[in-house]
């Protein structure tokens, strides 16, 4: 049978305002990759914000956090002993180090970000609608993703991202909506 995939649900208020959020993250695709660096320096340089993203560099590299150091799972930018990733690397008598990388999860900052940034580009989708009263974004498709959206009478936005080769996700946003409506009311 085929079963909807599923990677995250969000609910948009009508201001806005992201009010709920929900990542499953085991049907997300797999972006971790692994590279054993021999000698110092790497050819890689970072950015250093709440974790260590690979700012410039190998290209397959950029974008994605360092998640291990020679296996040990790295806490945003710190080492298990407390170390800075940055100061380990910075040590030439660390090498060799084997580096795990992988997609940032997404902060709850950015996921507001987020949800309002969707929430602007709806209302601009509307306005540049040929016809007047169009629904804004029901559906974007990119490459890795479809994100599907339904909004309701009261402007409330329930977005849904799924695999790209979901072909539409409105009955289950509208099954969303009337358990959203059930607990709301209650």
């Amino acid at each position: 049978p085929n079963r909807m995939v599923i990677y995250s649900v969000y609910i948009v208020n009508r201001a806005g305002s992201l009010i709920y959020h929900y990542d499953h993250a085991a049907n997300a695709p797999s972006t971790e990759t692994t590279k054993t660096y021999d000698r110092h320096p790497i050819d890689l340089v970072f950015r250093e914000g709440e974790r260590l993203v690979v700012h410039f560099g190998d290209k397959e590299k950029i974008g994605l956090s360092v998640v291990k150091v020679n296996g040990e799972v790295v806490h945003g930018k710190i080492l298990p002993s407390g170390q800075r990733i940055l100061d380990y690397l910075a040590e030439p008598s660390n090498y060799p180090v084997r580096l795990q990388f992988a997609k940032p999860r997404l902060t709850s900052n950015e996921r507001i970000m987020l949800g309002s940034m969707f929430h602007s580009l709806y209302a601009i989708a509307a306005k540049l609608s040929p016809v007047e009263r169009s629904s804004g974004i029901e559906m974007l498709e990119a490459e890795n993703f479809k994100l599907h959206c339904f909004q309701t009478l009261t402007g409330l936005k329930f977005l849904l991202l799924t695999d790209p080769r979901q072909s539409s996700g409105e009955t289950l946003l509208r099954k969303f909506y009337e358990i959203y409506g059930d607990y709301a009311l209650k």
